[in-house]
């Protein structure tokens, strides 16, 4: 009677591990797991998905973009596991969470350098930050007002819901000035995405915009950005980055609802791991570790 008594309340003391541990199926039968937030990571993401599924093949991973603000109001309703992100999660965010018995729990997984890019045949090469600044605030119009030829400048930002955005807009418009309620220009053309900024200024001589590092190659090109106005200009890569040299970096992160178990656990480990830490710079980003 009292090991039947013992077995009850080990059976009691793990229910909640073992409905922890279930996970919606998908169509094949294989344990589900939905991953969704921003666009500048989710690359990277995908990569990390494939690999962690090659460990074990009745994990399976989606993973979809759409913005950081969109991962995190997936996570807030309960439609993803796991959110990335560009930015923090903002205090608005957070309350709204706990309204909802919503916590969110933070993972700093990469670093990463915002590249202001260019046509690869605009002859502009590099900027200062008051001059991005004033570009996107359209107080400066035409190229030649920093070097380039007699054109319009086209101005590309992502949506408002995009963790890039923020960052763009805190960091470079607002100069991390907490008072400063400068915008974007209305004059900027809304992006849905990363990479329909690369899209547009790939076939648009006049274009200017920002994505993360990864979306550097020979198609297009990156600037040297400079804090001031003397000849420190510094190029987006990630030994600069790593340095701290280039000035508009930021974290990449994760989040989950409250500390993660099973698979979700599972991945946030291999993307900390030293092989997920590999891909993170493979894929152009700045690991947090070797």
């Amino acid at each position: 009677m009292i090991r039947n008594k013992i077995y009850i309340v080990i059976f009691v003391l793990l229910l909640p591990l073992i409905f922890s541990c279930s996970r919606p199926q998908s169509q094949n039968g294989n344990i589900a797991m939905q991953i969704k937030g921003s666009d500048t990571i989710v690359n990277l993401v995908q990569v990390w998905a494939e690999k962690f599924v090659e460990l074990d093949k009745k994990n399976n991973i989606g993973v979809t973009g759409g913005g950081t603000g969109t991962g995190f109001a997936a996570l807030l309703n309960k439609t993803c596991d796991i959110a990335m992100a560009s930015r923090k999660a903002e205090e608005r965010e957070i309350q709204l969470a706990k309204e909802k018995d919503i916590h969110y729990k933070e993972y700093i997984v990469g670093l990463d350098g915002l590249a202001v890019l260019v046509n690869k045949d605009n002859p502009v090469n590099k900027l200062t930050i008051q001059q991005l600044r004033d570009i996107f605030m359209a107080k400066i119009t035409n190229w030649k007002e920093v070097g380039g030829e007699d054109r319009q400048i086209v101005i590309l930002s992502r949506e408002s819901n995009s963790g890039t955005h923020m960052f763009f807009k805190e960091h470079v418009i607002r100069g991390n000035d907490k008072n400063n309620k400068d915008e974007f220009s209305p004059k900027a053309l809304l992006m849905p995405s990363s990479q329909a900024i690369f899209d547009e200024i790939y076939q648009n001589p006049n274009a200017l915009g920002y994505a993360g590092m990864g979306f550097i190659n020979g198609n297009i090109k990156a600037l040297s950005i400079s804090l001031g106005n003397s000849n420190d200009y510094v190029y987006p890569n990630i030994k600069n980055v790593m340095s701290g040299k280039y000035p508009i970096s930021r974290p990449l992160y994760l989040y989950t609802n409250g500390e993660p178990v099973c698979m979700i656990k599972d991945f946030i480990n291999y993307a900390l791991s030293a092989e997920g830490q590999k891909i993170v710079a493979e894929t152009d980003f700045v690991p947090i570790r070797k």
